[in-house]
């Protein structure tokens, strides 16, 4: 894997926690997963930058929003009990399918 998708996963990661911990941190009341929001969505910014070397801006913010929306809902769904309907289901599998899309047919991947 070429080390920029390595920095992106690394930031879709530390954001999907990040936002998770923001879902338990009761709205900032709760201090240590408010600590962790802050701290990986700064991790997650930061190898997101990294990223942003090689890959155009369009294509790693959508990958990065796009899979981070498709993991968070899966998380939401799991672990707080949050349900989806099929719209929900449909419109998420539209996502997996565009970031799908945009890596095997688009010639704007690395610049």
């Amino acid at each position: 894997m070429p080390l920029h998708y390595l920095h992106l996963v690394i930031a879709i990661m530390a954001e999907t926690i990040g936002t998770t911990a923001l879902q338990a941190s009761h709205q900032f009341t709760k201090p240590l997963p408010a600590a962790i929001c802050v701290v990986t969505y700064g991790a997650s910014f930061y190898f997101m930058a990294l990223a942003l070397k090689v890959m155009p801006v369009g294509i790693v913010y959508a990958i990065w929003s796009g899979l981070g929306i498709v993991l968070i809902a899966g998380i939401g769904f799991v672990v707080f009990g949050q349900r989806l309907d099929r719209a929900a289901v449909l419109g998420l599998g539209l996502i997996i399918a565009g970031i799908v899309v945009i890596q095997l047919f688009a010639n704007t991947n690395t610049h």
